[in-house]
């Protein structure tokens, strides 16, 4: 406290972060990418444990008997599927009825803003069927979902003959203390939707849903279930929701307490554990799948159909099959084992999963990194943008330089309006308004004019506004009257500084990996960005950290880290797919990423592109 009172000191203080200012900041960059790729190094994570004392223990015996009859109710299920060529409401219906359950149906529908050319829809109808397990020894006032989504053609068939199975053995116990509730939705993520505002009373994005006419009590947790083959050789397990939410860890915990119990291969992001960590094989391998998690949560989309019951403080996993090429192979019978043991540590839950982490990354199943180990590498990027800041803050205050003849440096005394700086953020912000509103305004237009689809004209409008505004500078100096002066764009940029800032650092804590992802290219852009830089090169380097070109990159290093990689011409056409399905993901279930962007993170870039064009 004595630095900071004592004015000499202080003043010494801030020559020292202003005479080494850039050293500094290029310092911290490198700490913090340096940080961020050492969080993946096994003895500088944590050991998963599992801290609900309800759930401590595995010690129960896992009986489910069925696991061929579920087979054969999913392949009876498939060919009613087939037969009426979608949802078999009516054969769902009597089963789960013959099964002992409450069954109801509920039907939804929803017109999409542009059709969705990935899956070949845009007017959706469906229903969705569900059933009831009351709970024999409680007051009926907390539930448990499994849920299945019935999809095209043969997928997941076998998940629903499971769920079938499950709720007939779950009929015949007693120690049930939690309602059970048995979804089977149609349309995936649409179902789910419609489902989960209809449960909880709300509809946050336009949908038309039926009421439902039964209901269980507040749903603690929920499993969403996919199989489709007879055979398993691993189980992945899908933790990313919407926009970057993540269930509490001890969820993972249980699902790999059991997964090492029972004797089943258990992955996550599709990759199994590897125990050579101090290899340089093994430390490649763990950071490659940290970084998949990294960039599935940049996304903002949920990856199944549990992400969605996130943003109703609901702990929800997506438990997957896939079966490979390993010799290693399980039956059904014991994957209806797992999810016994499952439903039972979860049936012994005397509150919310609570008492572990919300916010982690996972390099294996076994290990993760906390909140309080990867925020310093974001916090190392976050400083540049502060020690830029205060290095712009002190060239404004300090006096003009005195020349020989004792004049002072007119360009310096004059001091910049305020049009000249409140112009660039008006113009910059009305940009990203455009950018957000026109491309679903304006589709019918281009569709009536131009040979293309709603699809293509809506990505094609984002395309045609975002490139717009590289115009900018110009449409900006054409409303102010004069030219700008030298203290303007310090002003200008000081103000772009602190927003980047707080920006970047609001993000983070909503959801680290977008920040951290946008802070690695936006803030060398915040921080080196003058008018007196070389414009061409500049220019070229400034478009290339721009968020568009941030997410085509990510768009070639996720198929990279997928070991699925792309030519240029079939990336380019993923990356417009990326475009429409971020859009859509906003529209449909309140994605934030393309708001977040089109409203704020463009602009913001925006201001530093007019800085660097400043008269």
């Amino acid at each position: 406290m004595g630095l900071l009172s004592d004015p000499n000191r202080r003043r010494a203080l801030i020559s020292l972060l202003t005479r080494l200012n850039a050293p500094i900041c290029a310092l911290c960059y490198f700490a913090g990418v340096c940080w961020f790729m050492g969080l993946a190094f096994e003895p500088f994570t944590l050991r998963t444990y599992m801290s609900e004392n309800a759930m401590g223990s595995t010690m129960v015996e896992e009986r489910f008997p069925s696991g061929e009859r579920a087979l054969a109710t999913g392949k009876e299920f498939a060919a009613h599927k087939k037969k009426v060529g979608g949802m078999p409401v009516d054969w769902l219906v009597k089963t789960m009825q013959a099964r002992g359950l409450e069954v109801f149906t509920q039907s939804f529908s929803r017109t999409l803003p542009f059709p969705d050319e990935n899956k070949e829809r845009y007017m959706v109808k469906g229903t969705n069927v569900y059933g009831i397990l009351r709970a024999p020894r409680a007051p009926r006032t907390e539930a448990l979902v499994l849920s299945a989504p019935c999809s095209p053609g043969d997928n997941n068939n076998q998940a629903v003959g499971l769920l079938l199975g499950l709720a007939h053995y779950f009929r015949s116990q007693v120690f049930w203390a939690k309602d059970i509730i048995f979804l089977v939705n149609e349309h995936d993520l649409i179902g789910m939707q419609a489902w989960l505002e209809s449960y909880h009373h709300t509809n946050t994005t336009g949908m038309d849903w039926s009421p439902l006419q039964g209901r269980g009590g507040s749903i603690q947790a929920a499993l969403s279930l996919e199989l489709s083959s007879d055979v398993i050789t691993s189980l992945d397990i899908i933790l990313e929701g919407l926009n970057g939410q993540l269930p509490n860890l001890d969820l993972a915990n249980l699902f790999y307490a059991f997964c090492q119990k029972i004797g089943v291969l258990c992955t996550i992001q599709g990759r199994l554990q590897r125990n050579d960590w101090d290899s340089v094989s093994g430390y490649s391998h763990a950071v490659q799948t940290m970084m998949l998690m990294v960039m599935k949560q940049a996304s903002g989309r949920p990856w199944g159909d549990h992400g969605l019951f996130l943003r109703y403080h609901i702990e929800a996993a997506t438990i997957k099959g896939i079966n490979s090429f390993r010799q290693y192979k399980t039956d059904v019978t014991t994957v209806g084992r797992l999810l016994e043991g499952m439903f039972r540590k979860l049936n012994n839950l005397l509150e919310r999963l609570h008492q572990s982490y919300f916010f982690y990354l996972m390099p294996s199943l076994s290990h993760f990194v906390s909140i309080g180990y990867y925020m310093p590498a974001f916090g190392l990027l976050a400083v540049i943008l502060l020690l830029r800041a205060l290095d712009l803050w002190v060239q404004l205050v300090s006096p003009p330089a005195i020349a020989a003849d004792g004049v002072g440096d007119n360009a310096q005394q004059s001091s910049p309006g305020v049009l000249s700086v409140l112009t660039p953020l008006v113009i910059s912000h009305l940009t990203g308004a455009a950018l957000y509103i026109l491309p679903t305004r304006f589709q019918e237009i281009a569709v009536e004019h131009f040979p293309v689809s709603e699809t293509e004209a809506v990505v094609l409008t984002v395309i045609a506004v975002y490139t717009a505004g590289l115009a900018l500078p110009h449409n900006t100096h054409r409303l102010l009257s004069g030219e700008g002066t030298e203290q303007g764009w310090r002003v200008l940029k000081l103000v772009a500084v602190l927003y980047l800032a707080v920006l970047l650092g609001c993000t983070a804590l909503i959801n680290f990996s977008l920040g951290f992802i946008l802070a690695l290219t936006l803030v060398p852009v915040a921080a080196f960005v003058t008018p007196h830089m070389p414009k061409t090169l500049s220019a070229v380097v400034l478009v290339i950290l721009s968020p568009a070109f941030t997410l085509l990159f990510s768009v070639f290093f996720f198929q990279e880290l997928e070991e699925m990689p792309v030519s240029f011409q079939d990336g380019w056409l993923l990356y417009l797919s990326v475009i429409s399905q971020g859009i859509l993901d906003h529209y449909l279930y309140g994605s934030l990423v393309y708001p977040l962007i089109a409203l704020m993170v463009y602009p913001c870039w925006l201001l530093f592109w007019n800085i660097l064009f400043w008269k």
